[in-house]
């Protein structure tokens, strides 16, 4: 079939569809159901004779909606919270994981544009940390202790102003979404920027081992979610930019409210990053090794594995169900 042809025979059906998503049509979830089935079915043609074309996109973008709108529509469990954090939010991931893939290419990009900067520039690192910090640590680490920045203050208090000021950066990279998306990737480029920086700084110094052991305690959490921060802007971003064939302030609205609750599921991993910081950081280069790779990597697994893998499990587990 031609595909002129195949849009002219289901073009009214997937404009009823958008009426369905913007709440004009009530639909109950069985025919919920029924309608996600008929446009996987459709997906899947067009994927197979169409695979290029804007009317796949089209339909892999109208699918993901309407799958989304279902498990709204069904029963949530008693615990609302418990159900934000194991379904709602993986299924959100999933939807949107390409703008996640874009946020850590951006995020690795700028970060290798700070190692580069403070390799051919000796000043850059002054020019970004500020001089009285540099000299701070280089007298830290002539005394044998290069982390001991993060052992200053009450642990508390270090906690407190720690896990505001983080959860302020997080706020940016999301709300600054609302600028295209550029916003949010010009925060993201000053933080990685500062974290290449210093963390070749510390390499030029020989002492990237020591700080690294402290810094990535905390920093594996708090890094992950600047990360996911990023892709909620972009999602923020791209509702703006690419509305498709909603009116653009149905796709702002969709898009904020998906992307809010991205950035939600973030906040969690913040607070504890935070709490590391202000309460085990300060003792990492007295604890025992295995300890320390353990807290680095365990958090890194627990994170990767929350947004990378986690969010496909429940997608094929909640595919399946509505299938049957």
């Amino acid at each position: 079939m031609r595909e002129v042809a195949f849009i002219k025979q289901n073009k009214e059906k997937w404009l009823g569809i958008e009426q369905v998503l913007q709440g004009k049509i009530k639909k109950n979830p069985d025919e919920l159901s029924s309608l996600y089935i008929n446009l996987i079915n459709d997906l899947s043609f067009a994927k197979t004779y169409y695979p290029k074309s804007k009317t796949t996109i089209y339909l892999n973008h109208l699918s993901g909606q309407i799958f989304q709108r279902i498990y709204k529509t069904r029963r949530v469990e008693r615990n609302r919270l418990f159900y934000f954090f194991k379904t709602e939010v993986p299924l959100l991931v999933y939807h949107y994981r390409r703008f996640l893939y874009y946020a850590f290419a951006f995020f690795i990009l700028f970060t290798m544009i700070g190692v580069l900067s403070a390799h051919y520039d000796k000043e850059f690192v002054k020019t970004i940390l500020g001089e009285d910090y540099v000299n701070m640590t280089i007298e830290n680490i002539e005394k044998g202790n290069p982390v001991a920045v993060y052992q200053s203050g009450s642990n508390w208090g270090s906690a407190t102003g720690i896990i505001f000021n983080n959860l302020m950066v997080g706020t940016k990279l999301f709300v600054y979404g609302v600028f295209g998306g550029i916003g949010t990737l010009f925060a993201l480029l000053q933080n990685s920027i500062m974290l290449g920086s210093f963390q070749y700084f510390f390499h030029e110094h020989g002492e990237l081992k020591s700080s690294a052991k402290g810094i990535w305690i905390h920093g594996t959490f708090e890094i992950f979610s600047m990360v996911v921060e990023t892709a909620a802007g972009l999602v923020l971003g791209a509702s703006i930019l690419f509305p498709k064939t909603y009116s653009r302030l149905d796709s702002f609205k969709i898009g904020f409210q998906d992307a809010f609750k991205i950035f939600l599921s973030s906040v969690p991993f913040t607070i504890i990053a935070g709490i590391l910081e202000g309460f085990v950081t300060r003792y990492a280069l007295v604890m025992p090794g295995f300890l320390n790779a353990f807290i680095i990597f365990g958090c890194l697994g627990l994170i990767g594995y929350y947004y990378f893998i986690y969010p496909h499990i429940v997608f094929k587990k909640h595919n399946h169900d509505t299938l049957l």
